[in-house]
């Protein structure tokens, strides 16, 4: 297993984050019978490193809450609002690995620190090489892709509604699921 270390960073190959073909989204269970599916219109970020084993290498992305959409505007206003993620104060969504460990042909597992309101919890992720390919414009370009499960109350998202039946409005574990597309910068 490697850590990040400032050399292997100074002298790594930068790729950033193609935002137009890359995708956060999440899937929370709504009244205990269903779930509610939603995405982040935006993510930008860097991979500095080799980006074929990762070894070395440092991933830091930026989720910007404002972006959220769940197709419904009035939900999407309330998950910006203090009871959930306090956009005004808190306008971010962070991830910073600290190491990358080759998992296997083509996977990563990825240490990290998720950053949500504030709250700052480590995160362990594998993520999956999609491949490498150059676009038709002669940039170089790779991609890959991880889903996770987290608890909202961890990072201080706890708002909800005891409901009549029992149960409550919204569960708690959140599934996230990530694909993202790098090009060398």
């Amino acid at each position: 297993m490697s850590t990040r270390t400032d050399t292997a960073t100074a002298v790594a190959t930068a790729w950033k984050v193609d935002s137009s073909h890359s995708h956060v989204e999440f899937a929370v269970r709504h009244l205990m019978i269903a779930t509610v599916k939603g995405r982040f219109g935006e993510v930008s970020g860097t991979l500095q490193g080799d980006e074929t084993d990762l070894d070395n290498a440092a991933i830091e992305l930026t989720i910007p809450v404002a972006s959220i959409d769940t197709r419904e505007a009035q939900r999407d206003t309330h998950l910006r609002s203090a009871d959930f993620f306090e956009t005004d104060t808190y306008p971010d969504i962070r991830f910073r690995s600290r190491t990358i460990a080759k998992a296997g042909a083509g996977a990563f597992t990825v240490d990290g620190d998720l950053t949500i309101r504030d709250v700052t919890r480590p995160l362990t992720l594998t993520v999956t090489a999609g491949g490498r390919a150059t676009d038709p414009w002669g940039g170089e370009r790779v991609a890959y892709s991880t889903t996770a499960k987290i608890n909202r109350k961890d990072f201080g998202l706890s708002w909800n509604q005891a409901l009549e039946t029992g149960g409550v409005l919204v569960g708690d574990e959140v599934n996230i699921s990530v694909e993202l597309e790098f090009v060398r910068a």
